[in-house]
């Protein structure tokens, strides 16, 4: 169990979780901690913080499979980590957001990952609105070994303005060399 007595605030233990059965929660002065010991002797874990907004807490965490339920658990919050996670900004193997980072990572606003959405998009494959950076790139403005878009700049580039191995063209020349002051 982990030592959580350099926490602000009052720390104590409360013997059994009533959410996890055989599970011990944790209070500290930002929040509490679920710990419990899966079907398969192994721990997971869960932090929830006492401020919420909306019904969503500031921050969730949460690592392994749930005992009660038998998968992994979906951290949700403002601040959301966990494999799967679902927040404002989440972070997770599998993260949805306004900002997203993950191995797949849907964002609205920015997507950073393997597999990446969002108005921003960077990633191995990065699918954008606006902008992508990737190794495979799709949107308006495309920096990419393989890009689509408006402004393409890519080793191998489709679009409409594309500057790649096989061609520049002078629209997306000036576009990209206005980008950069030098």
């Amino acid at each position: 169990m982990p030592d959580y007595s350099d926490m602000p605030g009052e720390t104590f233990q409360i013997e059994q979780s009533p959410l996890i059965p055989d599970g011990d929660l944790t209070e500290t002065g930002y929040g509490i901690w679920q710990t419990a010991i899966n079907s398969k002797g192994k721990i997971y874990r869960e932090f929830r913080t006492h401020i919420e907004f909306l019904g969503w807490p500031l921050l969730n965490y949460t690592q392994g499979i749930h005992p009660k339920l038998g998968k992994r658990k979906t951290a949700m919050g403002w601040i959301a980590i966990g494999r799967k996670a679902i927040g404002v900004v989440a972070i997770g193997h599998a993260a949805m957001g306004i900002i997203a980072i993950g191995q797949l990572a849907i964002g609205i606003l920015l997507g950073l990952g393997q597999l990446a959405t969002g108005i921003v998009a960077l990633g191995q494959v990065a699918i954008a609105v606006y902008f992508s950076m990737g190794q495979v790139g799709y949107g308006q403005i495309v920096i990419a070994q393989f890009g689509y878009g408006k402004y393409v700049l890519a080793q191998f580039g489709w679009g409409e303005h594309v500057w790649d191995i096989r061609g520049v063209s002078p629209v997306a020349q000036k576009f990209f060399r206005g980008l950069w002051p030098f």
